[in-house]
């Protein structure tokens, strides 16, 4: 049995105040609903990213669980290490008790660099839930392009202006990577909708094998918007379709969340900085473009959660 909601609004805090991440950043308020979830001792692994070198600069650490830090790429393959010892030394009689395994990594760090070392944690099969922070561009180097930003987005590596009009890619999808691994369990989650979050986590940290979480931690520096909108942003994200609310469980897709009226992706992209330069005449064609694009997505999700009994 997981943990009742009160449970988990007044559980310990494994991350604490008074870390240095920005105001208004997605990945602490995730990252908090994520482990009030936990009912074992945690050991958690982390990527060099915003999360690890904004909580944990020395000899300060905003941590109360086992916390370890790993390189950009290799997080997934250090918690390998780690939850393969715990079962040899469990095997030995030498240590008891259950503990839960947490990798944790934004975007560049498993969309990109990392994707080689994650994958070969599902395909060995290890009992550790990763986790990715999304915040759409490598934040911490210098807000570059990574394959999880947006169509049309600015940022450092893809600059708006004559030349270019932001990214010309659409978005990796990552989660039909992972699932396509045929692990017991992938969910995306968002903070806007935190008793989903909530129910995903702890399912992921009962799974017999590996997990993972995708989860949206948009960044303010980054996307460039006011930082007190960070929900309200995540909302809109969910509500148009941008960021879908979606499981899979043993092969099985399940959209957790259908809006009852789905908006359109502009409501989302016109509080950003980041695609400020789209909503000129000239460049109407990528919104449009994007439009399509998450259309496409919604589509194919609906496809693939569909089943025999509603016309799948």
């Amino acid at each position: 049995m997981g943990k009742s909601l009160k449970e988990l609004v007044v559980a310990p805090q494994l991350l604490t105040a008074g870390h240095r991440m920005c105001a208004g950043c997605g990945a602490p308020v995730v990252m908090r609903q994520l482990l009030a979830a936990a009912e074992n001792p945690v050991v958690l692994g982390c990527a060099t990213g915003c999360l690890e070198v904004a909580t944990t600069i020395y000899p300060y650490t905003a941590w109360r669980c086992s916390f370890i830090h790993s390189a950009f790429e290799n997080v997934a393959a250090t918690m390998s290490g780690v939850e393969s010892a715990y079962r040899s030394l469990k095997r030995q009689g030498r240590i008891g008790g259950e503990m839960t395994f947490i990798a944790v990594g934004g975007d560049g760090g498993t969309y990109d660099i990392g994707l080689q070392a994650l994958s070969g944690m599902l395909e060995r099969g290890h009992r550790v839930v990763y986790v990715c922070y999304d915040n759409g561009a490598y934040m911490n180097t210098g807000i570059q392009r990574s394959s999880a930003t947006p169509l049309g987005a600015d940022t450092t590596t893809t600059p708006s202006g004559r030349v270019s009009a932001g990214k010309g890619q659409a978005r990796k999808d990552l989660l039909a990577i992972v699932a396509a691994h045929d692990i017991p369990y992938v969910a995306q989650a968002s903070p806007s909708h935190w008793r989903d979050l909530a129910r995903k986590a702890r399912k992921a940290f009962q799974i017999d094998g590996p997990a993972f979480l995708n989860l949206l931690a948009p960044c303010p520096r980054g996307w460039r918007y006011d930082t007190a909108q960070t929900i309200e942003l995540t909302r809109l994200a969910v509500q148009t379709c941008f960021w879908p609310l979606v499981e899979v469980e043993g092969g099985k897709w399940t959209i957790t969340y259908r809006p009852k009226e789905k908006k359109p992706v502009t409501d989302f992209l016109k509080a950003q900085g980041r695609f400020r330069h789209l909503f000129t005449p000239e460049n109407r064609h990528i919104v449009d473009r994007l439009q399509a694009e998450v259309d496409r997505y919604w589509g194919t999700l609906q496809a693939r959660a569909a089943g025999p009994d509603d016309g799948g």
